[in-house]
């Protein structure tokens, strides 16, 4: 028996994983600009740093896609779930005023289909693309005695840079400043553990149950990719002078704005203006959930708030409705010890 054979009766197919880098080469290959050096399959993902920043600081964040992953695994579709990765991480730095770089995916696997592998990878490329940086590198581990043969999980991590002068922390936001909220696409990638208990568990449906006010399925309506906010936002920060960004994630509106929000100041919300997707008020009703619970763990239609200054207000909402965007006044900064009210 050769190593590789012997590798192979051991539950590791070496070459299924030569298949799935030439599978995966072209969706990568789109991903790449001027600034990568490297090719697929080196040892190390290389990219230079563009030019013309004084003091550049770059800024990094991982995140995984969660519980949404089993959805994926019931419609036996994954072609999307890369989006939510990449957007999950790339969200997050672009919070922080960075302009993306490249990108790192890990997908842990029970069996390496190729096929399937190279579908997970598309994904992972298209939110790539849409968050304007490379994929330069990943690995695929296969672990048989760790998940099962269909199973999988998918992280990553982006990196991004940023002028130091330009960074986004939160720090200047002041009383008076205006809180703008950007639509997100759905449940985005949070919050499924009760999706789950709610809709399989609960109630007994499935991904293919028909939902009416929906439009689709429900395994349609869970699994649309998280939104990346890359392209409508990256250009209006510093002229709009955004002080502060809160990709609202898990925990919701009372989690995650308040990581933006000063000490001694308050984001007050006025969710009156918030029209949330029907995937929501269809989850509220088969839960029977308070609306403190809703916006304590889902996004409830607004994936990002930004605060600025109240006379960029108006102009900011204007670029971003000229980019095809709907943004929704939410609210304002007060004095305050809460941190945020709704």
């Amino acid at each position: 028996m050769t190593k590789t054979n012997a590798y192979k009766a051991a539950g590791v197919d070496v070459e299924a994983g030569y298949k799935s880098v030439k599978l995966m080469k072209d969706d990568v290959k789109r991903t790449f600009n001027d600034y990568v050096l490297s090719h697929l399959g080196g040892f190390g993902g290389l990219i230079e740093l563009p030019e013309g920043y004084q003091k550049p600081v770059l800024v990094s964040g991982t995140d995984g896609v969660g519980t949404k992953l089993m959805i994926a695994f019931m419609m036996d579709k994954h072609d999307t779930i890369g989006i939510d990765c990449v957007a999950m991480c790339v969200n997050d730095i672009l919070c922080q005023g960075a302009r993306p770089l490249f990108f790192l995916d890990y997908i842990a696997c029970g069996k390496n289909k190729p096929e399937k592998i190279a579908n997970i990878v598309s994904g992972v490329a298209e939110g790539c693309v849409q968050g304007g940086m490379a994929l330069i590198g990943g690995e695929t581990a296969e672990m048989p005695d760790m998940y099962s043969a269909d199973d999988y999980d998918l992280a990553g991590f982006a990196v991004g840079v940023a002028e130091k002068s330009n960074l986004v922390t939160g720090q200047n936001i002041a009383e008076g400043d205006v809180l703008v909220g950007l639509p997100s696409s759905g449940v985005h990638s949070n919050g499924f553990s009760l999706v789950r208990k709610l809709v399989f568990k609960d109630h007994n449906l499935t991904v293919d149950t028909p939902v009416a006010e929906l439009g689709m399925t429900l395994g349609e309506a869970l699994l649309t990719p998280t939104k990346i906010y890359v392209k409508a936002l990256e250009d209006l920060i510093v002229p709009y002078g955004v002080k502060g960004m809160s990709h609202v994630t898990g925990g919701g509106f009372y989690e995650n704005i308040p990581r933006m929000i000063p000490d001694g100041l308050c984001a007050r919300v006025d969710t009156r203006g918030i029209a949330p997707l029907p995937i929501f008020d269809y989850l509220k009703q088969l839960g029977d959930l308070s609306d403190e619970e809703m916006y304590g763990t889902f996004n409830m239609g607004i994936g990002l708030v930004a605060a600025l200054p109240q006379a960029q207000a108006d102009g900011f909402v204007k670029a971003l409705r000229q980019k095809g965007e709907a943004p929704v006044i939410l609210g304002d900064i007060v004095k305050g010890e809460a941190k945020i009210t709704l």
